[in-house]
Order: C-alpha cells, then sequence, then structure tokens
C-alpha cells in the first residue's frame, strides 16, 4: 500500500507485477473471467435462463373460476366472512422470463375467452388477495390492429401473475392528421384519472412486449421509472443513458411535478428526450429495473404513414428547458369523441387536432377510417352510434376532416375550462 501516494519505483513496479500475477491466478481458479469479475464488483442483479421460458399462462389455473363481483358495487348481499388478506410481494405465481408470440395472435374473442377474470374495460383486480397496487396502463394507438392483440394477449396473464389491480386504456387518434404520441399519453393519463385514483400510470407503446414478470408495473415514490430498459433491437442493452422511451412509469404526483408531456411533437421522434428533460428539470431523476429484468421484444414494423420523422424535433428539444412549464398539462386540449368499456380494454377515440405548421385544411395523407379494432359496444344508443360513424364515412369518402373554426373554438374553450381540477 505504500506505493500509493508516489511515483512509482523498482520496488513498487514489482510488486504490481506481483499483484497482477495473484490476479491471473484467481482468474483461473474461478474457471475464468467471470469468474473475477464476481469477486471483484458485487452485483446485486438476478441471473436469469431466457433461453427456457414459460408459457406466458403459467400459474393462473384459477382463470377457470367465474369472475368475482365489483367490489362496493352496491348491489346484493353485503360480503361475508374476514376480509381478504393482502397480496405477497412478491407475487408467488411469478415465473421469471416468459414466452413471447409474435406472429398470428389469437383474435379478440378468443383472448377474451383465456382472460375470465377480466372485466369490461380491460379491470382485473385479484380474486383472492387485496392488491397492494392499482396500475392504468395507457397504449397511444392508431391503425396497429396485430400489434394490439398481440399486446393483449400477452399483457393480461402477465400483470395477472403479478397480482395488482389494473386497467389498460387504448387512446386511439381519430382522423388523418400526422401522429403525436405524448399528446395522446396526456390524453390517456387525464381519462384514466378520471376514472379512479389510480396510484400508477404506465406509459406503453403498442409494439412491446414484456419478457421478465419479475419487472412489476408498479411505480417507485419519488421517482419516474423507466421499464424497457433492454429492448432485442438494442441487442438488450439500454441505447443511452437519458432513455426514455418504450415503456415508462409514473405516479399522478410525479406527472403533475413534471406538467405532463409536451403537446408539440407531431411525428415521430423528440419526445421521448423532452420527458427525460422534463423528468430533471423538475428536480427528479429516472429510475430503472436491472438490465436482467428490463427485457422486451418489439414487434418489427415498417414506417407508419403519417408518423414520419418530425423535422422539428431537434429545434424543440433545444427549447424544452424555456417551454416545458407551459407545453404540457396545463396546455392539454383535445375532444373526447367515444369512449367505450371493451371487454378487454377500455377505447378512447380522440380528436388532438392537427400539426399547426401544416397548411390550414392540407392534410399529410388520407387514411381509412380510423375505427376501432372491435366491434361497437351495443350498449350505445342508436342515435350516439350515427353520430360517431359520420366522420368515418366523411374520410373515407375522401372529404376533409378539418372541423370548422368555430367547432374547434367552441372545444378549445370547453377543455379551457376543463384544465383545472382533473386530477382526482
Amino acid at each position: 500500500m505504500a506505493c500509493f501516494g508516489r511515483s512509482l519505483d523498482s520496488h513498487c513496479t514489482l510488486a504490481l507485477l506481483v499483484g497482477f500475477q495473484f490476479a491471473f491466478v484467481l482468474y483461473f481458479s474461478l474457471g475464468g473471467f467471470r469468474g473475477l469479475v464476481s469477486v471483484l464488483v458485487h452485483t446485486t442483479d438476478s441471473e436469469f435462463d431466457y433461453s427456457r421460458p414459460h408459457d406466458v399462462y403459467t400459474n393462473l389455473s384459477h382463470l377457470g373460476a367465474p369472475p368475482p363481483p365489483p367490489r362496493n358495487s352496491g348491489t346484493g348481499p353485503p360480503a361475508t366472512g374476514p376480509p381478504l388478506r393482502d397480496c405477497q410481494i412478491p407475487s408467488p405465481l411469478l415465473v421469471g422470463p416468459v414466452s413471447v408470440h409474435l406472429s398470428s395472435p389469437l383474435s379478440l374473442e378468443e383472448i377474451r375467452q383465456r382472460n375470465p377474470l377480466v372485466l369490461p374495460g380491460g379491470r382485473y383486480r385479484p380474486p383472492d388477495c387485496e392488491p397492494r397496487h392499482h396500475t392504468a396502463i395507457v397504449v397511444p394507438y392508431r391503425n396497429r390492429q396485430t400489434h394490439l392483440r398481440a399486446l393483449l394477449y400477452h399483457l393480461h396473464p402477465f400483470l395477472q401473475r403479478q397480482q395488482i389491480h389494473y386497467s389498460i386504456y387504448i387512446v386511439q387518434q381519430w382522423g388523418n392528421g400526422t401522429f403525436n404520441r405524448a399528446k395522446l399519453l396526456n390524453v390517456g393519463v387525464r381519462e384514466a384519472l378520471r376514472d379512479e385514483d389510480w396510484s400508477c400510470i404506465f406509459l406503453h407503446d403498442v409494439d412491446l412486449l414484456p419478457e421478465n414478470d419479475h419487472n412489476t408495473y408498479t411505480c417507485h415514490k419519488q421517482f419516474p421509472t423507466h421499464l424497457s430498459v433492454a429492448m432485442d433491437k438494442f441487442r438488450y442493452r439500454l441505447p443511452y443513458p437519458q432513455y426514455f422511451g418504450g415503456v415508462s412509469a409514473v405516479t399522478p404526483d410525479q406527472y403533475m411535478k413534471m406538467n405532463g408531456f409536451p403537446n408539440q411533437y407531431w411525428g415521430w421522434g423528440g419526445e421521448d428526450d423532452d420527458i427525460a428533460a422534463r423528468v430533471r428539470l423538475s428536480g427528479m431523476k429516472i429510475m430503472r429495473p436491472p438490465v436482467a429484468i428490463g427485457h422486451y421484444k418489439m414487434i418489427k414494423h415498417k414506417g407508419d404513414r403519417g408518423n414520419e420523422q418530425n423535422p422539428r424535433r431537434f429545434d424543440l428539444l433545444k427549447r424544452t428547458r424555456l417551454n416545458w412549464r407551459s407545453d404540457g398539462l396545463n396546455s392539454l386540449t383535445y375532444e373526447l369523441l367515444s369512449k367505450e368499456l371493451e371487454p378487454l380494454y377500455t377505447n378512447l377515440t380522440v380528436d388532438i387536432g392537427e400539426d399547426p405548421r401544416l397548411p390550414p385544411g392540407k392534410l399529410p395523407f388520407l387514411v381509412k377510417a380510423t375505427t376501432s379494432v372491435h366491434q361497437r359496444s351495443t350498449s350505445m344508443t342508436g342515435e350516439r352510434s350515427k353520430q360517431e360513424k359520420r366522420p368515418e364515412r366523411a374520410v373515407a369518402a375522401n372529404t376533409t376532416v378539418a372541423k370548422s373554426d368555430a367547432a374547434r373554438t367552441k372545444t378549445a374553450n370547453q377543455m379551457t375550462q376543463q384544465k383545472t381540477g382533473v386530477m382526482k
């Protein structure tokens, strides 16, 4: 130890050589480099064998039971017997790595049959214990029917095994304007919190499927969490330190503290880095699970029309520090066109407007009507169904979907009145 803090002389050089020789002896005695690292560097990361994944429906034999009546529904006889015990942490149903099927997903009806305990709106509560966590899954969406079925088939049993109370919200952008992922997330968070006092909000891309159920869909109490830290697209590595894309989670308080998410990112790219910057600017930091747990598979797909690269993303990022307090939850405007409680998810069809940088009345492309993957809810009245189908027929007939200035002004005024007092 006397060699430290002074220049190396012959005695120190000899001592270091002896030390390196000892390290190599230790290296071979432990069976190679991995053994040496395990001695010199302490790690708490768990080891998982992803070459032998379990079926995603493993340990859910109770799914054959009839669904329990809604708690506190006020109907039927009062509950008898002792209250439910709290669910264990960690859940005894966890299995670790699970297989991911990316091709030929089942139909929505077949998926519903495999998940009999899921209630309308995609809601679930453990039938035999009181959940400790209450999570809303918000998915921005448009024209990804195959991806949505794959996500629902995989995510429902994945979350049920974690024994959490959850609901899945699909936020569907209406019309043929440029896609705006971050604004759809803003809408989904606001609408989910109008339904219930969720303690955690997950922001989830439709084409990402988790591979390890130890990656629990719960929130950190203090800081936002980024969960998709190891995607197969990036060879199961974090692409860069501040990456916040794919799947992330915030509590309602964290969401309010960072003023939600930016509304000005029309098209692909930039919004993830803006959100990560908001986390830092609001005095928080990003939490992550270990890489060995945060594994995700991405469903390969071609680029979407209407979601081309945003040429303004770099200019917007330069102004994040100046704009984050004014562009977000407190500037959000939209129109909720329909809310439908489907068997596997809550469908929110919303009009979020158009990219203000486009010339008035000129849209980047024309698509078929943005209809839901599901059939329209039979509980809707005939008049409401007619009202919702009118704009769809207009799009199919290649007519302009832009609303009149008067209608947009009315919508903006209505949303301005709703900006305060939304969070429960």
